[in-house]
């Protein structure tokens, strides 16, 4: 009998690469001549980034900074959940940007919506906040990988223990 390959598709977040991100978004920050005498801070808090800034178009500028130090680094921009813009001491702006790790039910079951409609003949089962894939041969599998990595999901996608 043969041996069932699998994989899992998990949402993580890399949180050095995240601290590496907001580092180089403070000292780009503190040379540039648009955000001289701003009062314009990035910091993370637990699993969400706190963003400071004097009104609400400084706020976008140092998202755009943040954004592009996160795509370089390789963190996937799409697990960050934005929360409303809020006053703040000091006449400052404050927004909350959390970092989503897992896959929620949602997406999960986009995922197996999507395992099913393909056709190919594997498993999938939802397993806490990943989805295992399992199949008889890695052609179905990588199949399914080229799939997902299609499909439209609110959440970046990872593919690990392939065996």
């Amino acid at each position: 009998m043969a041996k069932d390959e699998s994989f899992d598709i998990v949402s993580k977040v890399d949180f050095t690469e995240v601290t590496n991100a907001i580092t180089a978004t403070m000292k780009e920050i503190k040379t540039r001549y648009d955000f001289k005498g701003s009062k314009s801070d990035v910091t993370l808090d637990k699993e969400d980034l706190v963003l400071v800034s004097d009104d609400e178009f400084k706020m976008d500028q140092l998202k755009d900074v943040l954004l592009g130090r996160l795509i370089k680094r390789g963190v996937p921009v799409r697990n960050l959940d934005y929360g409303k813009i809020e006053k703040a001491s000091g006449g400052t702006v404050r927004q909350r940007a959390k970092l989503v790790q897992g896959i929620d039910k949602e997406n999960a079951k986009k995922i197996n919506t999507i395992i099913k409609n393909s056709g190919v003949k594997v498993k999938s089962q939802v397993q806490d906040d990943q989805v295992r894939v399992s199949g008889k041969n890695r052609d179905d599998l990588q199949k399914i990988i080229s799939l997902v990595r299609e499909a439209e999901l609110t959440v970046d996608v990872q593919f690990i223990n392939y065996r």
